[in-house]
């Protein structure tokens, strides 16, 4: 199973998914997302994973960077490769899909349950939050987790290839949360840093083990098994 890890070269960590998709005999090929090839150049490719960034998919000054993963997504779905997003991934994809995404009046920060209609592919959780922005489903994507910021998963299955996106963060360890805490890239939201990163701590068992379910239930809804067939 080879993998294709879109992801900022400073923030390249896939965390819990990343493990689990190690443990499933995957190889990961980490693909610079401020220099994206082409699709048709990466090689063979049995899914293509989008991490999270602290970027905006809707910001002026990101433009060519999300137009050329816009494209990469589309390539890929179209040739029969699936595609999985996390966060900034997932709004991305949304818009790959003919959505949208902007800004929220407030991030979405701590660890939070979502609701759902679909607790396979997209479990209550809790789960690990940390963005500014907010997106908007394509036609043809259905919506299978929201909470109260908005959509929290989609999934979609009329491009070629199956999708399947998630707001929130399943792969992130206590680390790197850590670290995105202190970065505080979120702005002063008035968020105790130290009860975030308490929280990070205190779910990281249950975290884990419900992220490594996660990805094998996507792995399963994307059509990709643990030998690399799709």
């Amino acid at each position: 199973m080879r993998i294709h890890v879109v992801a900022d070269p400073a923030d390249s960590d896939g965390g819990y998914v990343a493990e689990r998709l190690v443990q499933r005999g995957a190889e990961l090929v980490p693909v610079d997302r401020d220099a994206l090839p082409a699709f048709e150049t990466l090689g063979p490719s049995d899914l293509v994973l989008l991490l999270g960034s602290d970027k905006s998919a809707h910001e002026e000054r990101w433009i060519d960077s999300v137009t050329a993963e816009v494209r990469l997504i589309r390539a890929a779905l179209v040739s029969g490769t699936p595609v999985m997003g996390i966060c900034y991934g997932v709004q991305v994809l949304a818009r790959a899909l003919g959505g949208t995404s902007w800004r929220a009046d407030r991030p979405e920060l701590g660890w939070q349950r979502v609701d759902t209609t679909d607790a396979v592919l997209c479990p209550e959780g809790p789960w690990g939050q940390m963005h500014s922005d907010v997106f908007s489903p394509g036609p043809t994507s259905r919506v299978i987790g929201t909470s109260w910021r908005g959509p929290q998963c989609i999934v979609d299955d009329q491009w070629g290839a199956r999708a399947i996106g998630w707001q929130f963060h399943p792969e992130v360890t206590p680390t790197t949360y850590e670290r995105w805490v202190a970065e505080g890239y979120y702005g002063d939201t008035g968020d105790d840093p130290k009860e975030l990163v308490r929280q990070a701590h205190a779910n990281a068992p249950r975290a884990r083990n419900l992220a490594h379910a996660l990805t094998d239930s996507a792995l399963r809804y994307l059509g990709v098994d643990a030998d690399g067939s799709s």
